[in-house]
């Protein structure tokens, strides 16, 4: 950039630095954030989920001394989910943090560099969170691909296979192309029994603005949903509504998807890195929807210095993992590229 001023300015007023980064890379990462601030603490080296699979089938109508079935009933079964964990480096030069370290610095070079990279972890977690947990030799935690799914693409969920369990099966809707009122309606009933119905759909912005285009101008209601599960007016998000709960755009959503959830049946389990303290910083980064360390999870081993190096490395590290117990009140339409 050329200079605007000559030596009489450029040697007497100082340059400005504003106290804070704006970051121009991360975008939206809506399901992530809400689900990991609302997380469960993780406990036990796996956590089993108790389900019940089939109804008992020995009542009857009777009169006099009619006999009576004494066969027991073996009706349940559990889920079972093992934690996994990533993490992201955190390095910097001691030649660098020397300098950062006099009276004139604006930012905290340190602290700013784990807030930017604990930021950058959450994002790439963000897209791993709608994949099916088979990344990296099936080392990254589930997501809804997996949870949402009928045992076409994910044959089985939580240890049990769907083509056995079949209540363990989301329902999922080829939407061939289009999107349609019509659609949405059957994909709700589908996943729908009385009270128990979807919280919450996520979907691509793209779809988002599609599905704005199917509402008529007095029924395209925007709502606010809040960060963690649940919808609270005047924080977070803004989504369309529909039966009452709120769609919401996420830039990770997988392309062409509407996906409900029941969030009653969809948890993060967050679990501590052992040795490592939680993630804590003061906010040095505008622009993004990172304002603080994310939720239960995140943890931070602390600078360590290399013994051949003049340098520090830390690793951020995020533990547990994405837990269903009841896939049939999930759903998905997939394929959706117009109305």
């Amino acid at each position: 950039m050329a200079e605007l001023y000559g030596q009489r300015i450029q040697t007497t007023v100082q340059q400005k630095y504003l106290p804070f980064v704006v970051d121009t890379i991360l975008n939206s990462n809506v399901f992530f954030q809400r689900i990991v601030r609302a997380a469960v603490k993780w406990s036990g080296r796996t956590i089993r989920m108790p389900i019940k699979v089939s109804k008992n089938t020995t009542g009857q109508s009777f009169s006099g001394f009619d006999t009576f079935s004494t066969a027991a009933t073996d009706n349940r079964q559990y889920l079972e989910y093992t934690p996994t964990f990533y993490q992201i480096t955190v390095a910097l030069p001691g030649d660098e943090m020397s300098v950062a370290d006099t009276e004139d610095k604006i930012l905290n070079l340190m602290k700013l560099t784990i807030q930017s990279d604990t930021e950058d972890m959450a994002d790439d977690l963000g897209t791993i969170f709608y994949a099916d947990g088979t990344g990296n030799s099936s080392k990254d935690p589930l997501g809804l691909a997996a949870i949402v799914d009928n045992g076409d693409s994910v044959a089985s969920i939580g240890g049990l296979a769907r083509s056995t369990y079949t209540t363990l099966k989301s329902t999922v809707t080829a939407s061939s192309g289009t999107l349609t009122l019509a659609k949405v309606d059957t994909l709700w009933t589908a996943i729908t029994s009385g009270a128990q119905k979807p919280t919450v759909a996520y979907t691509t912005e793209t779809v988002f603005n599609l599905y704005g285009q199917l509402l008529r101008p007095q029924e395209r209601i925007n709502k606010d949903a809040s960060f963690t599960k649940g919808i609270q007016a005047g924080s977070g998000f803004t989504g369309l509504a529909y039966m009452g709960k709120s769609i919401l755009a996420d830039e990770k959503c997988t392309s062409g998807a509407l996906i409900f959830l029941n969030e009653d049946f969809v948890d993060w389990y967050g679990l501590p890195f052992f040795g490592a303290k939680p993630v804590q910083y003061k906010n040095q980064v505008e622009g993004n929807d990172y304002p603080a360390p994310m939720g239960l999870g995140f943890s931070w081993s602390d600078w360590i210095i290399p013994a051949n190096s003049g340098s520090v490395v830390g690793h951020i590290y995020f533990g547990g993992n994405l837990l269903t117990g009841n896939p049939k009140r999930h759903g998905k339409l997939t394929g959706i590229t117009s109305i």
